[in-house]
């Protein structure tokens, strides 16, 4: 027997920001405890509204399996005595299993005989199993912090006020935080606010919908957001800013969404757009609109959780809140202009970075000089760099970014802008920031890249040298995602830059704040962690990206041609029998204890498979060196694959490890050369065969 299963929690007003989670972990927990008592459900709905979690699954069995019971007791050479009588273990076994000695089963096993208890234990039906299961899954429900209310001690991430727990047509009962379910749920809280009966689980999404004006799937209200946005947004000559993070929050916030525009005074379009669009987004939760030129229009969508019979009221109530906000960042705009940039620089002297790594003022200098090094490797015009250097981190001491901390760089890039610094300064200072999260757009100028690489390096390794480097979650500097920044940038971005050598002179700037040579290791050690977690993202196999690191290269542009190009000759047909073959060296030559390997002598080639192997390796290794310098990997590893039929045959006919010294030693050598023409990109034996 199947059917469908409704649970449902209504509740006080959820938290917008963790609102999807919830109801993702809620959905995932009650499936995993169905399945765990063997009732596996095929599928599930989560529904999530700013007053309720609930889930519906359809086809749920609705009675367990009759479970068989088997225990085996004592051996039956001491479950009797000589008289036949049960032993102490006999009736304590029999006891614990709640049946007489009588009862018990004999089984003969390859090990001897035994006393057995057998039993079929009806399956539970799911209504007797559902609330306890629903408590024990609630209490382990991941939230941001739970709350408790009543004079109970009753906890969760807010107040219940109803639950609906049904299979089918009819109610489950069951008590939870002190609630009793029921069949009724409850209607939009304005426009349906009264009970509502749930005639069948099933129908539930459709009940809400048609008679109390909820939208209870998330997704569904989303996208109904994400059309009403679009659509007004048109409706007014423009394109709707939207951004996942803002609508989700709103869609966590409304059960009816109704979009409704607003508009504000042309004079606010003077400050920068990123300000008024923060605002918007941050502090209201409203879209920003823009025209086909990607310049802000006086114009934002809300979405109201209320149909209104008088939309321009709502309108200007939404006009009215938003203006004071605006003229607090014209305020600040302006006040901002008065002084240059660069008067703001000595103020950060007085601003602590790190207690033990000095101020903002001093990081500043040190990244002027790490910068100052990158720009000599890369060409970069060295005066540019230091003066954006100087100026990067001053918009921290401005009135605009002190309200507005998230504007950092982009504020500096418009007062550097007025201050009429040069183009490739003023957008540095924003850009050095780049990336700013995961998948974020690169600093493009070389300028930024020189600003970028040494504001992340010198966090890196001054962070590590005080000891507080990353351990587990805990990441309070923000350190795997500079790392992460550090490898896209070298990478992406094709610098030929050596990040050990980086390092080392990040090293010696704080030399007069912290002994920081000692962890150079370690931070180029935890550079490389990240970038196998950048090629984990792109599908390319961890023993690829091992087998290049292996090889030590600490240019990160030159290991990346190197990752591809394995990756992409991984298709080729005698890949994996040289990756074997490799592998076999290796292991041979490991088990060695020469501390040198011998030349090649022609002379003691005795077998006409090593003769031939020796002649290839001679006609190849040249042009496959000249095409690795040249960083043609693929190329040069696409000729080593015409060595296949040689090595194979080398395996097939030569014996190494003969007794005359001589022999095995030359052919050890022939050996350890081949291994070495394929490690100048990589060690191949690393390579899963």
């Amino acid at each position: 027997m199947f059917s469908d299963c409704l649970i449902e929690l209504g509740t006080e007003e959820l938290p917008p920001k963790v609102l999807k989670s919830l109801s993702q972990d809620f959905a995932e927990l009650m499936s995993k405890a169905l399945e765990d008592v063997g009732l596996r459900p095929p599928s599930v709905e989560a529904f999530a509204t700013p007053r309720r979690l609930a889930l519906l699954f359809r086809d749920l069995p609705l009675q367990q399996s009759d479970q068989s019971i088997e225990k085996r007791g004592p051996a039956l050479k001491a479950a009797y005595d000589a008289d036949g009588n049960p032993s102490k273990a006999a009736q304590g076994f029999a006891r614990s299993c709640g049946v007489q000695v009588e009862q018990l089963t004999q089984r003969e096993t390859d090990k001897g005989a035994w006393l057995y208890f057998e039993n079929t234990e009806p399956g539970l039906s799911l209504d007797e199993l559902l609330p306890e299961m629903l408590n024990q899954v609630l209490v382990r429900l991941p939230v941001p912090k739970r709350m408790r209310w009543g004079e109970g001690d009753a906890e969760f991430v807010r107040p219940l006020k109803w639950l609906v727990i049904m299979i089918g047509d009819s109610l489950v009962k069951a008590n939870i935080f002190g609630v009793d379910s029921t069949i009724y749920s409850y209607g939009h809280r304005f426009h349906a606010p009264g009970k509502i009966e749930i005639g069948q689980a099933g129908e539930y999404e459709i009940t809400l919908l048609s008679q109390g004006l909820v939208m209870t799937s998330f997704e569904k209200r989303q996208k109904t957001i994400r059309t009403l946005v679009e659509k007004t947004a048109s409706r007014l000559g423009g394109v709707a800013h939207i951004e996942n993070a803002l609508l989700e929050e709103v869609t966590a916030l409304v059960e009816y969404p109704v979009a409704i525009s607003g508009e504000f005074d042309v004079e606010f379009l003077k400050v920068p757009q990123e300000a008024l669009v923060m605002t918007m987004q941050d502090n209201q939760k409203y879209f920003a609109v823009f025209d086909e030129k990607q310049k802000l229009m006086p114009y934002f969508i809300t979405i109201s959780n209320v149909d209104s019979k008088k939309p321009e009221v709502v309108a200007r109530g939404n006009e009215r809140v938003i203006r004071p906000r605006f003229a607090d960042a014209q305020f600040f705009f302006l006040q901002d202009q008065k002084q240059a940039l660069s008067a703001l620089r000595d103020r950060l002297d007085r601003v602590v970075f790190q207690e033990q790594l000095g101020s903002i003022g001093d990081k500043v200098e040190r990244v002027a000089t790490l910068a100052g090094s990158i720009a000599e490797q890369v060409g970069a015009d060295m005066t540019l760099v230091q003066q954006a250097a100087q100026l990067c981190k001053c918009d921290l001491m401005t009135e605009m970014v002190g309200e507005f901390p998230k504007l950092q760089g982009v504020m500096g890039r418009y007062y550097a802008e007025h201050d009429q610094m040069p183009a490739l300064v003023s957008s540095a200072i924003e850009q050095h920031y780049w990336p700013r999260y995961a998948g974020d757009e690169l600093p493009q100028s070389d300028v930024a890249q020189c600003l970028a690489l040494a504001d992340r390096l010198d966090s890196l390794v001054g962070i590590f040298a005080i000891g507080q480097k990353p351990s587990g979650v805990k990441d309070p500097f923000a350190l795997r995602r500079a790392a992460l920044a550090v490898v896209r940038i070298l990478i992406e971005q094709d610098l030929p830059l050596d990040i050990y050598q980086l390092c080392q002179v990040a090293a010696q700037s704080l030399s007069d704040k912290v002994e920081a040579d000692a962890v150079v290791d370690d931070v180029v050690d935890y550079i490389f962690d990240r970038l196998k977690s950048y090629y984990q993202e792109q599908g390319i196999a961890y023993d690829i990206v091992d087998a290049v690191l292996a090889v030590k290269s600490t240019l990160l542009n030159d290991c990346d041609r190197r990752v591809q190009a394995l990756h992409q000759f991984q298709s080729h047909d005698a890949a994996l029998a040289l990756a074997a073959a490799n592998k076999r060296i290796s292991n041979i030559l490991k088990k060695q204890v020469l501390t040198e390997m011998p030349v090649i002598d022609q002379a003691l080639f005795s077998e006409t498979a090593e003769k031939q192997l020796s002649e290839q390796i001679d006609q190849l290794r040249y042009k496959a060196e000249d095409l690795f310098t040249k960083g043609s990997y693929l190329e040069g590893l696409e000729l080593l694959a015409q060595l296949r039929p040689a090595v194979d045959q080398f395996f097939d006919d030569v014996m190494v490890m003969v007794e005359d010294p001589a022999l095995k030693n030359n052919r050890l050598a022939l050996l350890d050369q081949l291994l070495q023409c394929f490690r100048q990109v990589a060690d191949f034996s690393r390579v899963q065969s």
